[in-house]
């Protein structure tokens, strides 16, 4: 299942992003959304979990906590259509 991360601070990293998930199972895939120009993240980013039942716990328990600062939404990703 593929998770959006939204309001993310600027300085969060893939790699603390990651581990805030690997709590709740293991990550298929992190990837933070960056800026091409500026190479600093956009505030948001995108996790994939091969286990639905870890991605909902994770979607459960993270959103809305606070992570430097700012209260992070963790929703389920909408694939848009062609």
């Amino acid at each position: 299942m593929k998770l959006l991360i939204r309001n993310l601070d600027k300085s969060t990293t893939e790699e603390e992003l990651c581990e805030m998930f690997e709590a709740y199972g293991k990550v298929q895939s992190c990837n933070l959304v960056m800026d091409k120009e500026t190479q600093k993240s956009k505030g948001f980013g995108f996790i994939e979990m091969p286990k639905a039942g870890d991605a909902k716990a994770a979607m459960k328990n993270l959103n809305g906590v606070d992570v430097a600062g700012k209260k992070i939404r963790v929703k389920k990703a909408v694939t848009k259509p062609e």
